[in-house]
């Protein structure tokens, strides 16, 4: 048995050791903006890499070169903790390095989620942010308080002292002003924006959202490392479209999988179910100036928390599968159906609606990782990575 074992492992190096290199003739440079054809190269070999930056192993750069990722999502965030910023980014500049030592052209995303909670109270407002806004300078931290919806709306949405923010206070702005600037200077190139539609509540015209954005295009235009900062949030309603402008570069949503009736634990992707985005990304001008009437997307495997019956069918269920969340339902799948499951669903995106594309799961956060390396990797690596290389011979 022990002699089998070994075998196993090297065979198993042998084959991780032959790295996917993106087909060279592909086309991943930008500078300052970014052409269609270009940002669709990336989100052909998109990944939510959740995490990377926080918990980087060996494995996940060996990952990152065997698999060929060019779009890693979520590689920095923080959902409440505020104050362990500057600690997040102590500890992810060096990964930033390593990984762009790897590969030059990858963009890694950092998040900025629709939560704010009293943490945020310890994180001091550097001089640059009250330059920022015109604010007068002076000595102080930044405020929840200040940041919240008047009358109590949406206060403890999430628990008790975790709120929505609003994106109408000057306070929340100058919040997420302040994060995106130390994840470009760190070194990322896209930020995810989250559910910005409940962060908008009395602002219907999303005026202090583009005064916001507009801010940080400025900033990354001069401290990017390719001068811009691809931007994309969760979009309901199809996409944030102002006088023909968009608001984002790319929409993104969760992929709503579809339980299938009779058939545990099985899944399907259909278009119209529940709110899915399927045929229904807006169109516009884009931040790089080029028009069209579906705006580029990728779709993911989300989480969000489980209902009160995991495991169980409902027919009402519009948002779980199977009682689960996307990744923990994916998650609690045999290996050879999570595997058969991935080819299905990236197909599937790319024949139903041209402008989607489905964001492959390299790890979700520190639930799942696609890795083929024991104890903890589950084994969809190796099928990444074909089907990426298959897309690049289309």
């Amino acid at each position: 048995m022990r002699l089998t074992y070994v075998k196993i492992v090297t065979f198993l190096s042998l084959v991780l050791s032959v790295h996917a290199e993106p087909d060279p003739k592909i086309d991943y440079q930008f500078d300052g903006k970014i052409s269609r054809p270009v940002l669709e190269n990336y989100l052909a070999r998109s990944s939510t890499f959740g995490s990377l930056l926080h918990l980087t192993l060996d494995d996940d750069l060996r990952m990152i070169k065997n698999t060929g990722v060019k779009f890693a999502g979520r590689a920095v965030w923080m959902w409440g903790g505020e104050s362990k910023i500057d600690e997040l980014v102590k500890e992810g500049e060096p990964f930033v390095k390593k990984i762009h030592a790897i590969d030059s052209d990858i963009i890694l995303q950092g998040a900025i989620f629709e939560v704010v909670t009293k943490d945020v109270d310890k994180v001091p407002v550097p001089v640059t942010v009250f330059e920022e806004f015109g604010v007068p300078q002076q000595t102080r931290n930044f405020s929840y308080k200040a940041m919240l919806y008047p009358f109590g709306h949406r206060h403890n949405h999430w628990s008790k002292g975790s709120s929505v923010p609003d994106m109408s206070r000057l306070e929340t702005r100058m919040w997420f002003f302040y994060v995106a600037k130390r994840w470009i200077d760190m070194g990322i190139e896209a930020i995810h924006f989250g559910q910005v539609e409940i962060m908008d509540d009395w602002d219907r015209s999303h005026r202090h959202w583009r005064d916001m954005m507009k801010r940080i295009r400025a900033y990354a235009k001069k401290n990017a490392r390719r001068h811009m900062v691809l931007s994309d949030a969760h979009v309901p309603s199809g996409g944030i479209v102002h006088d023909g402008k968009l608001m984002f570069d790319l929409h993104s949503f969760p992929s709503r999988p579809k339980s299938v009736k009779g058939k545990p634990y099985k899944a399907i992707l259909e278009k119209g179910f529940s709110d899915s985005i399927y045929g229904r990304s807006k169109g516009g001008l884009t931040p790089s100036g080029w028009e069209c009437e579906a705006l580029p997307y990728i779709v993911e495997i989300d989480n969000f928390g489980a209902s009160d019956h995991p495991g169980q069918y409902r027919e009402s269920d519009k948002i779980h599968v199977w009682g689960w969340d996307e990744i923990n339902w994916f998650i609690k799948q045999p290996e050879d159906y999570r595997n058969e499951w991935l080819e299905y669903a990236y197909e599937w995106v790319r024949k139903k609606d041209p402008n989607g594309y489905f964001q492959l799961p390299l790890r979700r956060f520190e639930h799942y990782s696609a890795s083929m390396s024991p104890p903890k990797g589950m084994r969809q690596e190796q099928t990444i990575k074909s089907i990426w290389t298959r897309g690049d011979k289309r």
